[in-house]
């Protein structure tokens, strides 16, 4: 969120921020319903101080038994109330359509930003490791699945509908061993790691920056007020929600849990095995930080940086890339995306991304500290997915296969898979 006083001395630039985020806000309309609500506040309090003092005076009268003065000083009273009565009608009016609109205004971007409408204008901005290009053929990450017993996706859709699945055996084991080493590396970067709610109020992502624009999104639990989290940055955030934080060290929590996504809108677009699905789990990060652009700056790097290390332990090759404006979601001000090569893709696909929301979430979130001063600001926030499964395994499978049909263990993973260095084709039923 902005503040609306900004809003209205940079109205030009908001409305070019949301034209190019695609979002549908006019800002003239937030503009004029703003001035209407401060113009209807005004009028409202001159009347109610009219009307006190038309009842202080009836006071007075009724004192010096002047009962004729008294009588046609309730009748102003009782026309002053009518009024008021109108205009608190229409203040609650604006104040509800400027509300609504607010939540429409864009984070502005950073100035490094690249300009574009889609995915396909984000900038790459380093790369580490060369796509594996073999002379024998290369299974994808599902029939490398079949073959090992470790991914079934029909007795998932039988069992949870489209987009759904089975990890077995060594699958559901590489499921674990990847956010653990997560969290792990997390640990010793100097995160608390929390274990945090899966149902959510619909204020929580509303202050965190996910509804409205995001609302198809997010499954709603039957007609309660509860969702099912697509992030735990929605909890991770929302545990300071509210209050006043010591910020004397950025403060950083991370988090590893179920998530759930509808994916609506998406339909024939990476549908095939493991990439898109509705039920996942991440490790997520997440900064809270002085109002310092220079700070969250080296957070955000920080925050990256610490997942392109677990990607390194994978041995994955992977690039970042700079997130343009159009593919931007309206709370970030900066954002990058890591890439990971998936042969069966012949391309990179988008395992991880990082996001640097400077104060607009926190303004959502009421979440503040104070500053060398004394003085009382809105924090920065920033997050990152530091690894998100299944999605991760098509990588870490194809990737990883052997011509006689293994598939390699990075070293790194080796401890939390009991030991296992590499797995092997398995027969028998599946």
């Amino acid at each position: 969120m902005l503040e609306m006083k900004w809003i209205r001395e940079n109205g030009a630039l908001v409305q070019a921020t949301a034209d190019r985020k695609g979002i549908c806000l006019n800002v003239n309309e937030l503009l004029e319903w703003d001035r209407r609500k401060r113009e209807l506040l005004q009028e409202t309090e001159k009347g109610r101080e009219a009307r006190n003092r038309l009842s202080r005076e009836i006071g007075r009268l009724l004192k010096q038994e002047n009962h004729l003065e008294a009588d046609i000083a309730k009748l102003q009273v009782k026309e002053c109330n009518e009024r008021l009565t109108k205009l608190e009608h229409q203040l609650r009016e604006a104040e509800e359509h400027t509300a609504e609109l607010l939540l429409l205004v864009p984070n502005v971007v950073s100035p490094d930003t690249p300009q574009g409408r889609s995915d396909a204008d984000n900038v790459e901005i380093r790369r580490a490791g060369e796509p594996v290009n073999p002379e024998y053929e290369m299974l994808d990450h599902i029939a490398l699945g079949e073959l090992h017993q470790l991914i079934h996706i029909p007795r998932g859709v039988k069992t949870g509908g489209a987009r759904s699945y089975f990890l077995t055996g060594a699958g559901a084991l590489l499921h674990r061993a990847v956010q653990q080493l997560a969290v792990d590396l997390l640990l010793s970067g100097g995160f608390t790691l929390m274990d945090v709610p899966l149902l959510v109020r619909r204020e929580t992502l509303v202050n965190t920056g996910f509804f409205p624009l995001g609302e198809d999104q997010v499954y709603r639990i039957g007609s309660d007020d509860h969702y099912l989290a697509g992030t735990s940055e929605v909890s991770l955030v929302s545990y300071h929600a509210g209050e006043i934080m010591d910020l004397a060290k950025p403060v950083k929590l991370a988090a590893a849990s179920s998530c759930f996504r509808s994916e609506t809108g998406s339909a024939g677009r990476d549908v095939h095995g493991l990439y898109r699905v509705h039920q996942f789990a991440k490790v997520e990060q997440v900064v809270f930080c002085e109002a310092d652009p220079e700070l969250s700056e080296r957070m955000l790097q920080e925050i990256t940086g610490n997942a392109e290390h677990l990607l390194r332990l994978l041995e994955l090759p992977y690039r970042v890339m700079a997130v343009c404006t159009g593919d931007m979601s309206q709370k970030t001000y900066k954002q990058y995306d890591i890439e990971t090569w998936m042969p069966s893709r012949g391309a990179y696909g988008e395992t991880h991304s990082s996001s640097d929301l400077h104060d607009f979430q926190a303004r959502r979130a009421n979440i503040r500290y104070r500053d060398s001063a004394g003085k009382l600001r809105y924090c920065h926030t920033l997050n990152n997915t530091m690894v998100a499964s299944p999605r991760i395994l098509i990588p870490l499978l194809e990737n990883h296969q052997q011509e006689d049909g293994s598939i390699r263990i990075p070293a790194a993973l080796v401890p939390y898979m009991n030991g296992l260095e590499q797995l092997v084709p398995r027969t028998g039923v599946f």
